[in-house]
């Protein structure tokens, strides 16, 4: 079924969409609303590391904020889904190259050892020597040296490794639940907290996309949007069946750039791009769209460039992560940002 049927997107004349994501840099109502004031239509809360529960003081400042400044907001909850995550951590993690660290199974929802990696049992047995592994978005890459006794992994790109960050496995897909059992729980609560659209990460097919709808009409939430994350090249490949089934597409570049050489992700957006605009189908870009302004009050030439030529490509949304939620200057950003699209949709 395609939920957007006769729905064309007509991108002349249409507003782009504003998005930032929750955290503690804008936790403060005042910080909310000046965002708002800059331009934001809404913001996405990142469910891997916390719940709706967990952050009602969070959704409830953002909701505060939005009235004051008279906007309906949108309130994207972005799903645990299928990605691989480490284990939690007792502390931060110091990874240094050429270090070897040990990566381990984790003992009942807890790393006992501090100085170890704990991960799920499926990625355990999916190790083995020689394996190159991506952590935290790719930030940091080791490569497994043994499997017996230990695993043990050679740093190759070093940083601090905090716990429930990303891994994959360069060049092996592992699978998991389309929902876990904490997003059929969020999905549960999503009525009471005020979510309005629903993002599921790692689509590599339309049934999944039907999955995560019939758990929706379950808990009569069927009004929600479906954002569809496309974050590898099997969800690229599968693209057409995949568009019907969504109300959204989603360029999440993160992950999409670790499955793939960085140089041919360019060329990926750009294909995804325009399979959107055949189909008449609205798509979201995202990730490190101004991410030198985590420290930065200014933008790079580079990113404000990529902003552009995404909007000018037809996209009907953009989206900041860690720029808004944990960076120096969240406002900032969402001025840069809505003041970049504005000049793209100029051209469209």
């Amino acid at each position: 079924m395609d939920y957007n049927k006769n729905k064309k997107r007509e991108v002349a004349g249409e507003m782009t969409e504003i998005f930032g994501t929750l955290g503690p840099a804008c936790a403060q109502a005042d910080i909310l609303g000046q965002m708002f004031s800059q331009g934001m239509t809404g913001m996405r809360l990142n469910l891997s590391h916390s719940g709706l529960k967990e952050s009602g003081a969070l959704i409830g400042s953002f909701f505060q904020a939005a009235q004051r400044s008279g906007i309906r907001p949108q309130l994207l909850m972005d799903m645990q889904g299928p990605e691989i995550r480490i284990g939690n951590l007792q502390a931060p993690l110091q990874l240094n190259e050429n270090e070897e660290i040990e990566i381990g199974l984790i003992e009942n929802g807890v790393n006992e050892d501090a100085h170890r990696i704990p991960v799920a049992e499926n990625v355990l047995a999916a190790l083995e020597a020689g394996s190159h592994i991506l952590l935290d978005d790719g930030k940091i890459e080791l490569v497994i040296n043994a499997v017996s006794p230990r695993v043990l992994a050679g740093v190759l790109r070093g940083g601090v490794l905090h716990g429930r960050k990303s891994l994959k496995i360069a060049g092996r897909q592992i699978p998991g639940p389309v929902l876990t059992s904490q997003d059929r729980e969020q999905i549960r609560l999503a009525k009471d907290y005020g979510v309005t659209a629903l993002m599921q990460p790692f689509v590599t097919n339309g049934a999944q996309l039907e999955e995560v709808r019939h758990e929706l009409r379950k808990n009569h939430m069927e009004h929600l949007r479906v954002f569809a994350k496309i974050e590898n090249r099997e969800g690229m490949s599968h693209i057409h069946d995949i568009l019907p089934h969504a109300d959204m597409l989603v360029i999440a570049r993160g992950d999409l750039g670790n499955d793939m050489p960085l140089w041919e992700l360019p060329a990926a957006q750009q294909m995804l791009s325009a399979a959107c605009r055949s189909e008449g189908k609205p798509f979201l870009v995202v990730t490190q769209l101004l991410a030198s302004m985590v420290h930065s009050p200014y933008p790079t030439r580079a990113e404000v460039s990529d902003i552009f030529h995404a909007v000018r490509d037809g996209a009907a949304a953009v989206m900041v992560t860690n720029e808004t939620a944990v960076g120096d200057y969240p406002v900032q950003v969402i001025r840069y940002l809505k003041k970049t699209v504005q000049e793209a949709e100029k051209m469209r």
